[in-house]
């Protein structure tokens, strides 16, 4: 089976398979564990709030079989962040395979928060998903919590403080971005992922 994007209570779905689409990529978007396994590449987006996710993931076993993962596995905006250990965000415990604790953007004067548009990112290893084609270019953002700038971090973007705009551990990867609004950057991005 080729992609599989999971579907729980706080994916943003459709724009991702859309954006698959335009590469000419077909995924599946389940929450069925053994599709879930069989499939080459597993997609984790997101969109909500951190607490209400964790605690559907919980509800269906999603959480041990995200965890569980072999495959090449990319997290997306709130799917980032569920992937680290700890968000402040409803004083949630998340999967634990970053081991990262998520933040709420401090106040400063003029900033708003969310965080919502676009800025650049900067590739800080090799290692992720941003490739020198899409260094220092501009992607989307909409989030009210990010992930320090730690040794997980593969790529960062400022807005009131240096953040994780891109992680990875292993098969896991993610982006606290939205590639799949971001363009022919994003699409640039998601293909590299599809071509690990």
């Amino acid at each position: 089976m080729g992609v599989a994007i999971i579907k729980y209570n706080a994916g943003n779905n459709f724009s991702v398979l859309c954006s698959l689409r335009r590469l000419g990529v077909e995924a599946t978007v389940t929450d069925d564990a053994d599709k879930i396994r069989r499939a080459e590449k597993v997609i984790f987006p997101g969109v909500g709030e951190a607490s209400s996710a964790m605690s559907y993931l919980r509800a269906t076993g999603l959480d041990q079989l995200i965890k569980s993962l072999q495959q090449p596995v990319l997290g997306i905006c709130i799917g980032q962040q569920l992937l680290c250990r700890h968000s402040m965000e409803g004083d949630t415990e998340c999967l634990g395979v970053f081991d990262a604790e998520v933040r709420r953007f401090p106040d400063f004067e003029g900033m708003k928060i969310p965080h919502m548009g676009w800025n650049t990112v900067s590739s800080m290893s090799p290692n992720g998903v941003i490739t020198p084609e899409t260094d220092n270019s501009f992607v989307y953002y909409v989030h009210s919590y990010y992930v320090p700038v730690c040794d997980l971090t593969t790529a960062v973007t400022d807005y009131i403080v240096p953040f994780s705009a891109a992680m990875r551990k292993d098969n896991f990867y993610s982006t606290q971005f939205h590639p799949e609004k971001s363009g022919d950057t994003g699409e640039a991005i998601i293909k590299t992922f599809l071509e690990l």
